[in-house]
This record gives C-alpha cells, sequence and structure tokens, in this order.
C-alpha cells in the first residue's frame, strides 16, 4: 500500500514537473482558440478604423480614448495620459504570478496616403510646423488592433490565469515631435515597467514584406541601434574667386563624408557586425562665388551591438575631427543631436523558450530565422530594463512576391489583413506560456 501510494505522488510530481513542456507544445487550448476565431472580424474592423484616422506622435487622442473605453469595458485598471497619450491596461489573473507586459505602438507618420481603400486615411496634421498628409505606413494600426484582441481574449480567461498581464499601448514610437519627450523611452522613464513590477515584455511588428501566416524570429539583436548626429563644419568665410584667403568647409565636408564610408567598410568585420554610417542632408552656403562660414551635415548612424554602437560614435568623431584639422576647420560633433534607440535585444534564454510555443501556434515551417534588421525599435527600450522577445508578423498577400511587397514608410504601404489572427495567437500563447510555466515551476519548489 504504501509503495502504490509513493509511486502515485512520484507520478503527480513527474506530470507537474514536465506540464510547463506540455503548456509549450500546445499553448492554446481550444476555448482560447475559439475566442480568438471569433474576435477576428472585430480586430479587422478596429484595425481599418484606426487606419483611417491615423495620428502622429504624442498626438494619438482619438486612438487613445478608443482604446482606454475598450479596456475599461474589459474590467481593467486603467491609466491614461502616460507618456502624453499612452494607456496601461491592467489586467490581474485569479492565481498570483509573474507580470507580463505587452506592448502595441500607436502612431502615424507624416505620409500621403496613395493606396485605394475604402478606409484610406484623408487625415491632415501639423507636423514641424508644415501641414502634412498622415497615414499608417508602418502598419501601427494593426498592433493596436492586434493587442486589443489579446485583451478581449485573456479578460475572459482571467481567472485561470497565473499572474498578471500589462498592456501597454504606446505613443510616438516614430520619434515625438522636436521640443518633445516621448514614446518607450519616456514611459520607462515615467515607470511602467513598476507598480506591479514586470518580469518580461513582449511585442510584435508587422511586416509588408513577410507573408502572412508566418513569423519572424531572432534570437541577440534583432533591430539596430539608432543615433542622429550632427557634424558642424566650420572654416573661414572668403570670397570664391580667392579660396586661399579662407578656410573652405564644403571641401572639408566632401572629404569628411567620403572618409566616413570607411568605417563600416574598414573597420567593421562585415560578416557579423552590420552597421551603417549615413549622411542625409548637408547645408551651407548662400550663392556660388561666397565660400562659406560653415557647413552642417545631419545622419543617422545604427548597429546591432552596445559595443559596435560605441565604436561608430568614437569613429565618426575621430575622423571628423582629423580631416577638419587637416584642411585648417574645426568642427563640432553632437551624437546623438536629437535621440537615439538602443539595440533591440532578444533575451537568448526568452527566445529559446517561446520557440516551440511559436511553432505551436503557426507551424514550425511558418517560424523562420530572420537576418538582423538595421532598421530601429523603441520597444529596445522595454528590452533593455526586463528580459524580451520581439517578433516579426507576416502581412504579405500570397499573391505578390517579396519584392512585389510596399516597403514601409511609404505612400503606398499597405498589408494583407488575414495575418492578423495569428498575431492574436501568437501575443496570446507566448502570454499564457510564459505565465504558465512559471506558476507551474513554482509549485514544485521546495
Amino acid at each position: 500500500m504504501k509503495v502504490r501510494l509513493i509511486v502515485i505522488v512520484a507520478l503527480g510530481l513527474f506530470v507537474s514537473m514536465v506540464s510547463p513542456l506540455a503548456a509549450a507544445s500546445a499553448p492554446l487550448d481550444a476555448a482560447t482558440l475559439k475566442r480568438i476565431e471569433a474576435i477576428e472580424p472585430q480586430v479587422i474592423a478596429w484595425r481599418r478604423d484606426f487606419h483611417e484616422h491615423p495620428e502622429l506622435g504624442n498626438r494619438e487622442f482619438r486612438t487613445s480614448k478608443i482604446v482606454a473605453e475598450h479596456l475599461k469595458k474589459l474590467g481593467l485598471e486603467v491609466q491614461t495620459g502616460v507618456a502624453h497619450t499612452g494607456v496601461v491596461g491592467l489586467l490581474r489573473g485569479g492565481r498570483p504570478g509573474p507580470v507580463v507586459l505587452l506592448r502595441a505602438d500607436m502612431d502615424g507618420l507624416p505620409v500621403t496616403e496613395a493606396v485605394a481603400l475604402p478606409f484610406a486615411s484623408k487625415a491632415r496634421a501639423i507636423f514641424n510646423d508644415d501641414e502634412v498628409g498622415v497615414m499608417h505606413a508602418c502598419g501601427h494600426d494593426t498592433h493596436v488592433a492586434i493587442l486589443m484582441g489579446v485583451a478581449t481574449v485573456m479578460a475572459a480567461m482571467r481567472k485561470d490565469i497565473s499572474g498578471t498581464v500589462k498592456f501597454v499601448f504606446q505613443p510616438a514610437e516614430e520619434g515625438a515631435p522636436i521640443g518633445e519627450e516621448g514614446g518607450a523611452e519616456l514611459m520607462v522613464k515615467q515607470g511602467v515597467l513598476e507598480n506591479p513590477k514586470v518580469d518580461a515584455a513582449f511585442g510584435l511588428h508587422i511586416s509588408a514584406a513577410l507573408q502572412a501566416g508566418k513569423i519572424n524570429w531572432r534570437p541577440g539583436g534583432a533591430y539596430a541601434s539608432v543615433d542622429d548626429f550632427r557634424i558642424l563644419v566650420k572654416g573661414r568665410q572668403a570670397h570664391g574667386a580667392y579660396p586661399w584667403t579662407g578656410a573652405d568647409p564644403v571641401v572639408a565636408s566632401a572629404y569628411i563624408i567620403t572618409a566616413l564610408q570607411t568605417v563600416v567598410s574598414r573597420e567593421m568585420k562585415l560578416t557579423h557586425n552590420a552597421s551603417v554610417v549615413t549622411i542625409g542632408k548637408i547645408t551651407g552656403g548662400v550663392r556660388s562665388n561666397i565660400i562659406p562660414a560653415e557647413v552642417e551635415m545631419i545622419g543617422t548612424l545604427r548597429a546591432l551591438t552596445p559595443k559596435d554602437r560605441a565604436h561608430l560614435h568614437d569613429s565618426v568623431r575621430r575622423i571628423a575631427n582629423n580631416v577638419a584639422e587637416s584642411l585648417g576647420t574645426t568642427v563640432e560633433v553632437k551624437i546623438p543631436m536629437s535621440h537615439g534607440y538602443p539595440v533591440t535585444f532578444n533575451n537568448l534564454a526568452l527566445a529559446d523558450e517561446m520557440r516551440p510555443v511559436l511553432d505551436a501556434v503557426a507551424g514550425s515551417d511558418n517560424v523562420v530565422s530572420n537576418p538582423p534588421v538595421t532598421g530601429a525599435e523603441d520597444f529596445s527600450f522595454f528590452a533593455e530594463k526586463v528580459p524580451a522577445l520581439y517578433l516579426g508578423l507576416g502581412g504579405r498577400s500570397p499573391a505578390i512576391t517579396e519584392d512585389q511587397a510596399p516597403g514601409h514608410h511609404t505612400p503606398t504601404f499597405q498589408i494583407d489583413e488575414q495575418g492578423l489572427v495569428l498575431g492574436v495567437k501568437a501575443l496570446t500563447a507566448v502570454t499564457l506560456s510564459y505565465l504558465g510555466t512559471r506558476s507551474s515551476e513554482a509549485s514544485i519548489t521546495p
């Protein structure tokens, strides 16, 4: 009798110990999948509404109001006005456990839409003193709709959740207006990772190039750091007919731009260390026969590790100063000029843990490893503080090739809405898996 009891207890302990693996292989039960399928039409409707009414960074007033009202209807604890227009909804599960942050960015871009959709944007707004068209040209409308769907699904099962979920709807991912703070950096500064303290963060970004139904996945550095920079070259003004009487900052600028190309081509290990040094604007002079006193250059730096980021900063300063001195001019170098984002780093252990979850949700053939991206993401400010995983979600119609897909940040950007439901499944699955696994581990800790 005692032997039989010991066997039963041991078997029960074994089952509880392997339950995290079982949860990973089947992260969504039939009831949850049914809820997700039922919410899909509403997710698409939300997306179309947000697409038709885009708002620029720190001005997402309508969007945040709709989000906040929805989260309140779900019974979440809702905080508004975070980092200007951000919304945070807190879902407390029926049992104690860790805290997971899920994030969606809400802002559109100063782009005039050129896609003939019945819900195309006709919005106009003021951006840095200019009137511009406004468009969701990077898919943030889909991110908001997907996360609202996830909140709906998880609110219906809160009593079965072990832990807490923070739904973070973030403004100004594309950058705050000149003279303002914003985005994830300001949310972190204002304490979004505290009260309760966040244990892990998840997010996703739709891709117009990746086929709908697929997920991009990459451990480590996924999106590059970004720093804008300014080089002011100071010379000595002179008549264009007598250049020897001055010190020409135009010529110095040309040499500096050429020399900066050697940072990537000659200083970085190209097979491992992708990086970018780009000058995007150069301004100087007023007419053909006057050598100006100064020339301004502004540009962007991208790197995929903190070490490479620091190397780029040092090299740009060194080259600009040395080249300028050799030509009798001086420089002022400011890095960053206005803002910078760190590398978006996917925690290696968390990525490894969630790979089988993603395989179960999307099918292993549909979870693809992607190369690092030299675009940047301010989700990096969350990932800098807590273990995080940021995924790519397919949004390309199977009817077109990757080469035919419209570019992000362009007037013709568009996505295939059939990919949105996978976004709801993926974020729900990784959240439930993370919370459930740790709850199970806690239950067997002696």
